[in-house]
């Protein structure tokens, strides 16, 4: 008997799950801690939907050009660029990418969205007065990856790396700007009434979309004209 703990032990050893000292190597998680992590992985699928939606509105409002929000007094103005991946839940197709200068303003993707498709990750042109950043956004967590930051003004390597940082600081401001806008728009009462429709058009190539894009533009040009008087 005494041979068969032994042996049993031993194996347990080699498969990792207990250590030298005889205890578990992992602790095994109580069903509360289970239940909580069920809740955050249906909470963060939830925001990973609402990331898509933010990405596919905002394809829908560069189509007219022009700053979508202030950052520090200054217009942002945003340009879908190379890349972009589109997901979506059901359908024969779930996920499809699309690789050009101009491929996410193209008809095929615009076609792909109005199929059920949202854009999921995207790489982006942030235009802030006379600087210029790129980056990619991806959906899920709206994180900012490989970023590209405009040329540095400073010579000496600590001021360097303050500027680098502030510049970071701003990129990501720029997004938060954009989002912040999105929820607002998304919580309004026009949304289901008026949004969706016109993004549905937009996405069908019929102009009535696109009008009210270039009509909510003049809207938000006049206000923060407005605001500055």
């Amino acid at each position: 008997m005494a041979r068969r703990e032994e042996a049993r032990a031993e194996a347990a050893f080699m498969r990792g799950d207990v250590g030298v000292d005889g205890g578990a190597t992992e602790e095994t998680q109580d069903e509360a801690e289970v239940e909580k992590g069920k809740a955050r992985e249906q909470l963060l699928r939830g925001r990973a939907y609402l990331g898509r939606e933010f990405l596919t509105w905002l394809l829908w409002r560069t189509e007219t050009g022009g700053p979508l929000v202030e950052v520090e007094g200054e217009g942002v103005s945003v340009l879908f660029m190379g890349r972009v991946v589109l997901r979506g839940v059901a359908g024969e197709v779930t996920e499809m990418s699309a690789k050009g200068t101009l491929a996410p303003y193209s008809e095929q993707v615009r076609h792909s969205l109005d199929k059920g498709l949202l854009v999921a990750q995207a790489r982006l042109r942030f235009t802030h007065g006379e600087k210029e950043f790129e980056a990619t956004l991806d959906s899920e967590f709206l994180d900012i990856r490989a970023g590209k930051l405009p040329a540095l003004m400073s010579e000496e390597e600590d001021d360097q790396l303050s500027e680098r940082l502030f510049l970071m600081e701003q990129l990501s401001a720029m997004v938060d700007a954009l989002v912040q806008d999105y929820l607002q728009v998304r919580a309004g009462k026009g949304w289901s009434k008026t949004i969706v429709p016109a993004m549905k058009e937009w996405m069908r190539g019929e102009e009535k979309g696109t009008d009210v894009l270039a009509k909510a533009a003049r809207a938000r040009g006049r206000d923060a004209r407005g605001a500055r008087s």
